[in-house]
């Protein structure tokens, strides 16, 4: 339990490898002020490299909020800048790395509000009196066709483009993320996941296990089983904070 301004974070994290693959390209940071879930992208240890690398930029964020005030979404998007900085030069060092890329989704806790900073399909939601939100938009092909109305949302969880990016964190790329403030209350439970978690398990049930698992350890490690429960597919990362 860590104090945040005005509020009380109580937070847990879990991450692991899936049944399917043989590494995990995930990274995830947890503070008392910052959140933050990425999933790499590129093949054998490029993912792993560039979610790395993106989450190294958000540990540096950490250890300068400690130092200064700064503003919030300022430095958020200064930190995804630095995270596309860094994967553009270690793609330079090596040309083995070229046109890996991460999602990221963090959350920066201010008093009695947080900023999100968000690129690609790794997801936040919200659970707010029992009813769940995502608070993020993913970036993916498929988003689109929901938004346009072309398929539902139902059909986007099992269709074969579900997981083709728009948007992402790559090497000699420009940073282009969602940042915006989502004010928090007391009895709020966040759950900021990869799409290991939300590409397999239904939204109903991270509803339930969020609503019925109260401890945020067990929360963790329920939604990580459920996951390999449904087969597995990909790596499987999320972090869950409760506000009181």
């Amino acid at each position: 339990m860590e104090p945040s301004g005005s509020l009380t974070l109580r937070y847990a994290v879990a991450t692991d490898v899936g049944q399917r693959r043989d590494a995990n390209e995930d990274s995830v940071f947890t503070s008392s002020r910052l959140l933050a879930v990425a999933d790499g992208m590129g093949g054998h240890v490029a993912g792993e490299v560039a979610s790395s690398a993106a989450i190294a930029a958000v540990t540096d964020l950490d250890g300068r909020l400690a130092e200064e005030d700064a503003d919030p979404a300022e430095a958020l998007e200064e930190t995804v800048t630095d995270a596309v900085r860094r994967l553009t030069s270690l793609a330079e060092e090596d040309p083995a790395l070229q046109g890996m890329g991460t999602t990221l989704t963090a959350l920066l806790w201010r008093g009695k509000e947080f900023v999100v900073a968000h690129v690609g399909d790794s997801r936040a939601y919200r659970l707010r009196s029992g009813e769940l939100e995502q608070i993020t938009r993913d970036h993916t092909v498929v988003q689109e066709l929901v938004d346009q109305g072309r398929i539902t949302p139902e059909a986007a969880m099992t269709h074969p483009s579900r997981s083709v990016l728009t948007r992402a964190l790559q090497s000699g790329g420009q940073a282009d993320p969602d940042v915006f403030v989502v004010e928090a209350q007391p009895g709020d439970r966040y759950l900021i996941c990869s799409d290991g978690l939300s590409d397999v398990v239904p939204p109903e049930l991270i509803a339930e296990t969020l609503t019925t698992v109260t401890d945020p350890d067990a929360t963790v490690q329920k939604l990580v089983e459920l996951a390999n429960a449904g087969g597995g597919p990909d790596n499987i990362t999320c972090v869950v904070a409760d506000v009181s």
